[in-house]
């Protein structure tokens, strides 16, 4: 799922406010330019990504003494933050080992992972907290090339899923980690990567009215 970056940008623009022309008993007028107060624009979203100012310049930049050229903020801050492992895509993280010992994550950080991924549900059950999804084909046939591509995604990962490949045409995948009794972040990691899959062309072809 898509997930929303920030970027904190202040723009601060001066602009001349001209003043009307005084005038004498000479015919000659004069234009007196005064500061006018700075406009200041500002960009929020939420703070994952952390804060993106300017590059430093390069050496040619430096050379030309741009510097001396331009308005700005002496007392301007920039800062860049890099982006740690939670701000990241939940499809592009990492499965981690866990020990048996490892407490099972709790319904509302569930609930809250549940947004990340599409199409998943929690299942309580006496075992434990579980992920559900299922996904309705065309046919039997595409039902086996979904589960085929299910394991080739998640062979990798090491935490598999438990898949049912239902009649007529039902796929049914859960994901929870056992050894815990419940769930933990490799499920909703796993889960994240099956939402990528291709299934467009697995799924029933919608009808076409003349």
């Amino acid at each position: 799922m898509a997930t929303t970056t920030t970027t904190h940008l202040t723009f601060s623009t001066v602009f001349p406010r001209l003043s009307p022309p005084r005038h004498c008993h000479s015919h000659s007028h004069s234009l007196t330019l005064q500061p006018q107060r700075k406009a200041t624009t500002k960009a929020f979203g939420s703070d994952k990504l952390g804060d993106f100012g300017a590059r430093d310049p390069f050496p040619a930049e430096v050379e030309s003494g741009f510097g001396e050229k331009v308005l700005g903020n002496v007392d301007t801050e920039h800062k860049i933050l890099i982006p740690n492992v939670s701000a990241l895509s939940l499809a592009a993280q990492h499965c981690s080992p866990l020990s048996p010992l490892h407490t099972p994550m709790s319904i509302d950080d569930a609930h809250k992972l549940l947004r990340k991924v599409v199409g998943w549900r929690l299942l309580e059950e006496e075992g434990g907290l579980k992920l559900q999804c299922l996904w309705k084909l065309r046919d039997f046939k595409c039902g086996v090339e979904l589960v085929n591509r299910i394991y080739k995604v998640t062979e990798a990962s090491g935490h598999f899923p438990n898949l049912h490949l239902e009649q007529p045409n039902q796929v049914r995948a859960e994901l929870w980690t056992s050894s815990i009794g419940g769930l933990s972040m490799n499920d909703f990691i796993v889960a994240a990567k099956i939402d990528e899959i291709k299934t467009s062309d697995l799924v029933p072809r919608k009808r076409v009215w003349a």
